[in-house]
């Protein structure tokens, strides 16, 4: 588990200190096992929002080390979540697709407003904002449509077709424009998603 290696990892870092601190002469008192002394670093570990949990106190020396029973409790809990709902009619299977719609959901309303730039909106006339909206909503849907039939997020389309670029080529017999060879990733994109890519060569102009 990840808070398993970062605890590990925060008391490997303590008996590091306590070492070095031993070796440089700077070694802790003696007390009694019911008023052992703690070091700041391992009272701060101990008192950790998150993995202090993780750890436990032995009372005669106040060491921490991990606790590996409550490390196993919540093992068995990684994947599982628990959703509640007021609709006592609902089966699990669909309070389950509920909840993965509404991710999706909120997904997409963060989506149109970052990616889109659906705000803020810059318009005063009315039917300017409603065609802001409505180009942002269209926008959206295209996108969705290309996740769903490429099998890929909208973050790795966008990367892989910016790769793709058109340059002009120009000398005495004319000018045309050229685009770089589609990669198989690109070339999938675009036949998933069942449009025609660009062609290799366009625009051609001879001088007169």
């Amino acid at each position: 588990m990840e808070l398993e290696r970062i605890a590990a990892a925060r008391a490997a870092d303590l008996k590091k200190a306590q070492a070095k601190a031993v070796k440089a002469g700077k070694k802790r008192p003696v007390a009694k096992p019911s008023d052992a002394p703690h070091r700041k670093a391992g009272c701060a570990l101990r008192d950790h929002p998150s993995l202090g949990r993780w750890l436990k106190q032995h009372p005669a020396t106040g060491r921490l080390s991990i606790d590996a029973a409550k490390v196993n409790r919540e093992a068995n809990l990684d994947g599982k979540y628990l959703i509640a709902t007021s609709d006592p009619d609902l089966t699990p299977e669909d309070i389950a697709l509920g909840y993965k719609n509404l991710l999706e959901a909120e997904a997409a309303f963060r989506t149109m407003k970052t990616t889109l730039d659906l705000r803020p909106v810059y318009h005063r006339l009315d039917e300017r904002i409603t065609a802001h909206v409505l180009l942002c909503w269209l926008a959206l849907l295209l996108i969705r449509v290309a996740e769903r039939r490429t099998g890929q997020t909208w973050r790795t389309i966008n990367r892989e077709l910016s790769r793709l670029h058109q340059v002009t080529l120009a000398g005495p017999v004319g000018r045309l424009h050229q685009t770089t060879k589609l990669t198989p990733a690109q070339a999938h994109i675009y036949k998933a998603c069942g449009t025609t890519p660009p062609p290799k060569m366009s625009s051609l102009h001879t001088p007169e």
